[in-house]
């Protein structure tokens, strides 16, 4: 992994920190193709810090903390591996 990743097993983000992670082999359905998918490692998540803490059976099977998504890409936490700080947005020019 590059430069500016941590493993999920060095370090998590902040409670409802936003976050690219990384995914490996996530693939996303694409609406209106036919059956059509595309891999899309890297995703904005929001790290959910002792998500299951009060469900013994979830948080056993799934982990304690979560990864919520946009949209549909909602992520367990063993899914995703790697993860780093958002970046910080360009300077407007002016």
């Amino acid at each position: 992994m590059d430069a500016g990743w941590t493993a999920v097993g060095d370090a998590l983000p902040e409670d409802d920190q936003r976050v690219l992670a990384y995914v490996p082999g996530n693939r996303v359905f694409l609406p209106g193709k036919d059956l059509a998918f595309e891999v899309r490692e890297v995703l904005v998540l929001r790290f959910c810090k002792d998500f299951y803490a009060g469900n013994a059976e979830k948080a056993a099977k799934h982990g304690v903390h979560f990864w919520s998504g946009e949209g549909n890409s909602n992520h367990f936490f063993k899914d995703v591996t790697h993860w780093r700080p958002m970046p910080e947005p360009p300077v407007a020019q002016g």
